[in-house]
């Protein structure tokens, strides 16, 4: 679709196919991606989408552990099975197998919690961030590279990123150190529904989490033969927010080791809320 967050909405918005096994069966359109396959944040925004629809309305994603088992095809659409494994007093869990050919490319198990008083404390949003509208957009960094990567970036992706630091489209700049942050919000407003904000900020939290990784060995999205691919995706959400507002993504690699890196990030909102937790690992392959 010409306009990038339509074809979001599109995305997110799965079809209930009426058929039944043992399990809830739905299905979904892949976006279109310059190198043909689909976008891991898209495949777990759906596959957390599905599950949303077998749960109570009252009970809220709290928690998301994913495994990327195969490289998805973006020209294809994809099935989803959903597996309602458990729904007790407080908590329901449920398993999204996400399919291409017959063969599994994503499974996810999700968690749900009813509303619930608890303790509580957050890590406080670090201090001294540049405000988003201060920053360049990749759009203003992107828009006038001729390549179908770069022109993807900068105008066919529904959010808007804004490094803090200098970005790592074409170089590191700076020292090289296994930290970041930007901020980012959709380019346009969202329906109000809350789960589908909840998806969406899954859907975003996979575009950049790889980066610190390759900020700490000098390594950009450019560099001959940098092969990188994410390979399991965890996330926790601690309070809802919009995700057509500005959100602050920090940062960290702790580890790289054997072609594999991990990466960890929190998300605030911009009166310093902790949002939601995220925790990647993937393969990073890139020449010495």
């Amino acid at each position: 679709m010409s306009d990038p967050l339509s074809g979001l909405l599109a995305a997110l918005n799965l079809t209930d196919t009426g058929a039944r096994t043992s399990e809830d069966i739905f299905t979904g359109p892949s976006q279109w991606q310059p190198l043909g396959r689909v976008f891991g944040g898209q495949v777990l925004a759906q596959s957390l989408t599905a599950a949303i629809r077998t749960v109570e309305p009252d009970r809220f994603i709290h928690s998301m552990h994913g495994y990327f088992l195969r490289p998805g095809d973006a020209t294809l659409p994809i099935t989803f099975s959903v597996d309602r494994i458990h729904d007790g007093r407080s908590f329901s869990t449920r398993r999204t197998q996400a399919y291409q050919n017959g063969q599994p490319i994503l499974s996810l198990i999700a968690s749900f919690q009813d509303e619930d008083e608890g303790l509580e404390h957050q890590a406080l949003m670090p201090s001294g961030i540049p405000e988003p509208e201060t920053l360049p957009s990749a759009a203003e960094l992107l828009g006038k590279v001729d390549h179908p990567i770069a022109q993807n970036w900068a105008t066919e992706r529904a959010f808007d990123l804004r490094h803090v630091e200098s970005p790592v489209y074409f170089s590191v700049e700076g020292a090289h150190v296994p930290h970041q942050a930007l901020w980012f919000k959709a380019i346009g407003t969202m329906p109000d529904d809350p789960n589908l904000h909840r998806a969406a900020l899954a859907y975003a939290s996979d575009y950049s989490i790889l980066e610190p990784i390759m900020r700490a060995h000098g390594v950009a999205w450019t560099t001959p033969g940098l092969k990188a691919a994410s390979l399991d995706h965890a996330m926790w959400w601690h309070r809802y927010s919009r995700v057509d507002e500005w959100l602050l993504y920090v940062q960290e690699s702790p580890n790289a080791r054997g072609g594999r890196g991990l990466s960890l990030g929190r998300i605030y909102n911009r009166a310093g809320d902790l949002i939601a937790s995220v925790a990647q690992e993937g393969m990073v392959r890139a020449p010495r």
